[in-house]
């Protein structure tokens, strides 16, 4: 039971003496972290390259630019969570069945060839993006809590559009090379998975004053985010 479940303003055993335990109902971490940076998720999710892409109006070699892009972040994502498994803030948050860096190589294999590496690039503010990662990895487990938290539950929610319009406009198969960044197959039920991870946010080892940089952080990470958008979209000019 929750607490509404066992409150009855009816009691009729309170005395005058009883100290009054109610005050304002605090509202939970992950619906203040959703609630705060909704305008920076906003703004990314509006980008005019972002926009063209899923709109079809680009073409597959701006997604596999857009793919090559994504490798770099999850590269800085993904590189210390060995480590920071077992720390007491990060380490609820580092999930296996979460990590996208091996399908990322398979979906680059995929749109650029066995020699992927060899021509792979990353756009100036990609490297400023996954710079700032790869520093709140080594040393600020809230601030790569931030990250996590818009990068993954990012691509169980609306990653799903891009790769439903990746599929369709481009023909790849279903859960094939090419979209499998955004197929978690060792997860059975995204929506019970999100609601999990948002208990752990909810519960995450952070006093109020950590909570507002943590919050901070999310909104960074989508500025960052847009940047790369930004910079896509100077690279993939919508002709007229």
């Amino acid at each position: 039971m929750n607490a509404s479940e066992t409150s009855d303003t009816s009691d009729t055993t309170s005395t005058p003496d009883t100290p009054d335990t109610s005050g304002p109902a605090v509202t939970p971490f992950s619906a203040l972290i959703r609630t705060a940076s909704h305008e920076a998720h906003t703004e990314a999710e509006s980008s005019t390259f972002m926009g063209d892409l899923l709109g079809g109006r680009l073409g597959i070699e701006a997604y596999a630019r857009y793919t090559e892009q994504l490798w770099f972040v999850y590269e800085a994502l993904e590189a210390d969570a060995g480590r920071l498994a077992a720390d007491p803030v990060a380490g609820p948050f580092v999930r296996p069945e979460l990590l996208r860096r091996t399908a990322l190589e398979r979906d680059l294999a995929h749109l650029r060839g066995p020699g992927w590496r060899d021509s792979l690039t990353a756009l100036p503010a990609t490297l400023a993006y996954a710079e700032r990662v790869a520093e709140c990895a080594r040393t600020w487990p809230g601030g790569y809590v931030a990250h996590h938290y818009t990068r993954y539950l990012g691509d169980l929610s609306g990653g799903q559009i891009i790769r439903d319009r990746a599929e369709r406009a481009w023909g790849f198969g279903r859960k094939g090379d090419g979209v499998r960044f955004y197929v978690f197959e060792d997860i059975a039920n995204p929506a019970a998975f999100k609601r999990g991870y948002r208990e752990l946010l909810d519960g995450v080892r952070a006093d109020d004053l950590e909570k507002q940089r943590i919050v901070a952080e999310c909104k960074r990470a989508f500025a960052l985010n847009t940047g790369v958008f930004g910079a896509l979209g100077e690279e993939f000019p919508l002709s007229a």
